[in-house]
């Protein structure tokens, strides 16, 4: 059975029963650096969602300028 993953309230990907284990089809461009791992259980996907997230998040900002 599929099972939607949020990440602070909005959706991010699914993951759907592959073999003996979930595989994660992500929704976000945020997460697609998770698209197609597989993992154990659904924490263990929310974990590493978690933790990419949280990466993100402490990366600094880098401007773009108009060219």
């Amino acid at each position: 059975m599929k099972q939607v993953i949020e990440y602070d309230g909005e959706a991010v990907g699914i993951v759907i029963p592959d073999n003996d284990r979930l595989r994660f089809m992500a929704v976000k461009y945020q997460v697609w650096d998770l698209d197609a791992h597989r993992f154990h259980s659904v924490d263990e996907a929310r974990a590493a969602i978690r933790k990419l997230m949280g990466a993100q998040s402490n990366a600094p900002f880098v401007a773009q300028s108009a060219a």
